[in-house]
């Protein structure tokens, strides 16, 4: 009989990749029957997961007696909160410790939890407000004195976030350019976070084996030289790299905070810390599928300046 793996945000974009990814495998679809939990069971997205098979069960991440419920008969779970939705790192911190408890209760094996680096500690207390990585890393801690198997899945920067925040722009002159908070020479890890089932594959395959392991969840670390070449190519023209980011005014001011904080910690010790290359190349190692690379994104998603 096929062992249960229950994945919070379902119809997310973390959660909602690792349901696509194992439905889609032939091996781990035969290892694995899927309950996507989400608040909503009438959205559409929630409807068109349960037409493909997935068990969808209703639960509030606020109300801990119903993810007792939730994750019953559990053998694996797959974890992520979304901190910007209330902005609060209390808040964050309680879902994720009551989802863990749940996990336990239930007897689950497995306990795959979307965490970040501990900023504040990396930085011996030079940049504290980056609540949103803090938060999910103070959950880890807690997850990793629970009596469960655990991975730790570390995502990079989203790809994403070029089509949105920092999507690159055309300048007053007409001049396409990409506008990020930091120095051109600055490395970031990009992820296409629909690879989210690809790095945590390997977990669902072999719990005992990666045990404890974080995944640094990236394609590679990219300067400014390969992510402009690529809008080029799709410009048909020159975009030129400005540094300086989005107008903080133009920005809640928890996002505008935990950005400047970003920069800093960033350009001092990057993303993922001071081992995050040796740690990004070891997770690529161990994956069955390459995630995809900056430059098939880009090509995917164009055009990116309005019509050719």
């Amino acid at each position: 009989m096929s062992k249960l793996l229950t994945v919070f945000g379902a119809t997310g974009a973390q959660g909602g990749s690792v349901v696509s990814y194992v439905l889609q495998n032939s091996e781990l679809s035969k290892i694995y029957r899927i309950r996507g939990i989400t608040r909503d069971v009438t959205k559409p997205a929630a409807v068109a997961l349960k037409e493909k098979g997935v068990e969808i069960v209703k639960a509030d991440m606020d109300d801990p007696a119903s993810l007792v419920d939730a994750v019953e008969g559990s053998y694996a779970v797959f974890a992520v909160t979304n901190y910007w939705e209330r902005t609060s790192q209390a808040v964050e911190i309680a879902q994720g410790k009551a989802i863990a408890d749940a996990a336990v209760a239930a007897g689950a094996s497995l306990l795959i939890w979307s965490s970040l680096p501990h900023i504040s500690k990396i930085s011996n207390g030079k940049f504290t407000r980056v609540y949103h990585f803090d938060s999910k890393a103070e959950v880890e801690i807690y997850v990793r004195g629970l009596p469960i198997k655990s991975l730790f899945y570390m995502a990079g920067f989203y790809m994403q976030n070029f089509q949105t925040m920092f999507r690159p722009k055309l300048g007053d002159d007409g001049t396409p350019q990409l506008n990020l908070s930091w120095p051109a020479h600055t490395r970031l890890p990009l992820i296409d976070i629909a690879d989210t089932g690809k790095f945590v594959a390997p977990a669902l395959f072999d719990p005992v084996k990666y045990d404890g392991k974080r995944f640094s969840a990236a394609t590679a670390y990219y300067e400014s030289g390969p992510l402009v070449e690529a809008f080029s190519k799709d410009a048909g023209k020159e975009v030129k790299y400005v540094e300086g980011g989005p107008e903080a005014s133009n920005m809640p001011p928890e996002i505008a905070t935990a950005l400047k904080e970003m920069k800093g910690f960033i350009e001092d010790l990057e993303y993922f810390g001071p081992t995050g290359k040796e740690d990004l190349e070891w997770t690529l190692a161990q994956l069955k599928d390459k995630p995809t690379t900056w430059e098939s994104f880009v090509e995917a998603n164009g055009p990116w300046f309005g019509s050719k």
